[in-house]
């Protein structure tokens, strides 16, 4: 567990469409652009070895994209190497951020100056949902995964704790970037719950997609 005073005033930072990161969660990455195996690199040298997910702004042009100013750090915690070059790799969330800035260097990538100190709550124990229905929240997840044709381990799911679960679901389940974005500033797992369980009834009228949530 990281405290406020350990992390860095700037990190790489990682722009990726509907890939959300969430405090105490872990998000698998296939990492493949030279520009992004020079950042895990660079990260890796570090000795916070913190990469900042962050969802791009949805400009409708073919201008450089901006970003939210909100994203999630994570820390690289597993990393393996293929024979051509790729990296798979882990990162478990560790605290949002608010960008500052973004820094003007010679990296192919982004960094930006972050600011953490409204987020200090995301470096505690796991959060608590005291209003949280299981048995009603479950029923309604078996609808939305039934009307949009997904599927899951439900034993899995139905052994996780609340947090876990919530903040799974909301990584997982193929919302749009700017929902992501709506869970990823919830202010805490409460909002994030109800964000969620909104979304998901929203989308039940979606038809069969076919896809498997793991």
């Amino acid at each position: 567990m990281m405290h406020l005073a350990d992390l860095p005033d700037s990190i790489p930072l990682f722009p990726l469409p509907g890939a959300l990161l969430l405090p105490r969660a872990r998000l698998p990455l296939h990492i493949f652009e030279p520009r992004y195996l020079a950042m895990l690199d660079d990260t890796l040298k570090t000795p916070h070895r913190l990469i900042g997910m962050v969802q791009p702004l949805e400009t409708g042009g073919n201008t450089t994209p901006k970003l939210h100013d909100i994203g999630c750090a994570g820390r690289v915690t597993q990393f393996s190497e293929t024979d051509d070059g790729r990296y798979m790799i882990t990162l478990s969330g560790v605290s949002r951020f608010r960008m500052q800035r973004e820094i003007s260097g010679f990296t192919p990538y982004i960094k930006a100056g972050v600011q953490w100190n409204e987020f200090e709550a995301d470096l505690g124990n796991s959060d608590e949902d005291p209003g949280f229905d299981r048995e009603i929240f479950l029923s309604l997840l078996s609808r939305y995964f039934q009307a949009a044709g997904l599927s899951t381990d439900w034993e899995s799911l139905k052994e996780a704790d609340n947090e876990l679960l919530i903040n799974s679901l909301s990584m997982l389940c193929p919302f749009e970037p700017e929902e992501k974005q709506a869970l990823l500033e919830a202010s805490g797992l409460t909002e994030r719950r109800e964000t969620l369980s909104a979304l998901m009834e929203f989308t039940a009228l979606a038809g069969p997609a076919d896809e498997v949530i793991q």
